[in-house]
């Protein structure tokens, strides 16, 4: 195992800090799964201690663990940007992204929930190089590229919108030493403070024998001396987090005609013609819809005063001088506990031969998501299918009123081809 561990991480454990939001955040982690039988912390120790590295800094998330150093940029409190990502993206099992910012290059790739590279690149050649190397691995459900790379099927997206404001995983301390070794020295100052308050009926007591001890003074050093025993106890014991239960995502899933019914209004209200700007598409994802505008003649200033006319309360981005992207935040809508009653395999036969019925080309994929809570886990059999197609929503989600556990994940128009990107999951048995 010693030797394995080193190997691994002489080649991916370098930290690095990623400024996002005016926020750091660590890249670069060496990432394991816990092994059964430890808990977070204690696996962190071993793999730092068999690496034979600088490793001192860990941050747990969901059954694995990520080692990082104070030496090369890391410091406890520090969040990571790979488990916020992922959290983010958790539409998808699977995906392999490379995201540009500040002229580097972040490389992420996750498969059935498991980080398996989280790495920072200065130049362009060698991120494409380490990201052909995993797109080698068949069956990604996501590809996730700058557009000028031109990858085919892949999408691009940017970290200022997907890395939250408010983390949730953050670096810790592999070793409690250094907080222990602060309660002695409190501990060590207490006695010292007490010994000096209570200096002089301590000398008289040993110079006039026998002397009477105050009662009171006596039963309050007692008191304050049992606080602080118990101060020190509370710092000593090792609180237990509440493991909360798995919650199963097809327990609460969308309406599928309420949401295809959201989609098409949301995508409807941004449609909004602005003079001198240009819309190529709009897409609805699990939570915003957004539009992208480009510049022909109009100017910035004209823009933001058409906006605020017509496309009141959404949030607008400059992605450059020439580029605008704008977002709106999707309403709540009626939810319900669905799942189809067939495997999944079962499920993707009929999927394809509905489609094959309507002369449609549909692409799908059955995909094996993993959710755990650090103590449980489930497998989740979902279905995936892509199409495009000149049906708008409300009828294209009819396609599958015979199927249960039904969830439309994104939905695109394309103002230049005129047809519908339809994304579709089906939670299987």
């Amino acid at each position: 195992m010693s030797d394995k561990v080193s190997g691994s991480f002489a080649a991916a454990g370098r930290t690095d800090v990623l400024r996002v939001n005016k926020k750091k955040f660590a890249v670069g982690l060496f990432w394991q799964p816990v092994a059964v039988g430890y808990t977070p912390r204690n696996y962190a120790k071993i793999l730092a201690k068999n690496s034979k590295t600088d490793a001192n800094l860990f941050v747990e998330y969901r059954s694995m663990v990520g080692l990082a150093a104070k030496a090369r940029g890391g410091f406890s409190g520090m969040p990571s940007a790979a488990a916020e990502i992922v959290d983010a993206l958790s539409e998808y099992s699977s995906f392999l992204a490379v995201f540009l910012i500040d002229k580097k290059y972040y490389l992420l790739a996750v498969r059935n929930g498991v980080i398996l590279a989280d790495k920072l690149f200065d130049s362009d050649s060698d991120a494409r190089a380490e990201y052909a190397k995993y797109a080698k691995i068949p069956d990604w459900s996501a590809f996730i590229a700058p557009n000028s790379w031109g990858i085919p099927r892949a999408i691009e997206k940017h970290l200022n919108l997907l890395l939250p404001r408010k983390t949730r995983y953050h670096l810790r301390p592999i070793s409690r030493w250094p907080s222990r070794i602060l309660s002695v020295i409190l501990l060590v100052g207490f006695f010292a403070l007490v010994y000096f308050i209570f200096r002089e009926p301590i000398d008289k007591m040993r110079e006039h024998k026998p002397v009477q001890l105050d009662p009171e003074l006596v039963a309050e050093y007692k008191r304050q001396v049992e606080e602080k025993n118990k101060e020190l106890d509370a710092q000593f014991e090792i609180k237990k987090e509440e493991v909360k239960p798995l919650v199963m995502p097809y327990s609460e899933l969308p309406v599928p005609m309420a949401r295809a019914k959201q989609c098409y209004q949301a995508i409807g209200f941004l449609m909004q013609p602005i003079t001198g700007w240009v819309q190529t598409n709009v897409s609805c994802d699990e939570t915003t819809a957004t539009a992208e505008f480009t510049r022909k003649y109009g100017s910035l200033d004209a823009f933001y005063v058409m906006a605020e006319k017509f496309l009141p309360g959404v949030n607008v981005d400059e992605l450059n001088e020439d580029t605008l992207r704008v977002n709106v935040a999707l309403p709540e809508i009626p939810r319900a506990a669905s799942q189809d009653e067939n495997d999944a395999l079962t499920v993707e036969r009929n999927v394809i031969s509905l489609f094959q019925s309507i002369d449609t080309d549909a692409k799908t994929n059955v995909v094996v998501d993993t959710l755990s809570n650090g103590v449980d886990t489930a497998n989740l059999n979902i279905v995936e299918i892509e199409v495009s197609s000149k049906l708008l929503p409300m009828q294209f989600i009819k396609i599958f009123d015979d199927f249960g556990g039904v969830y439309m994940t994104r939905c695109l128009w394309n103002a230049v081809s005129r047809t519908w990107n339809y994304e579709v999951i089906i939670y299987a048995k």
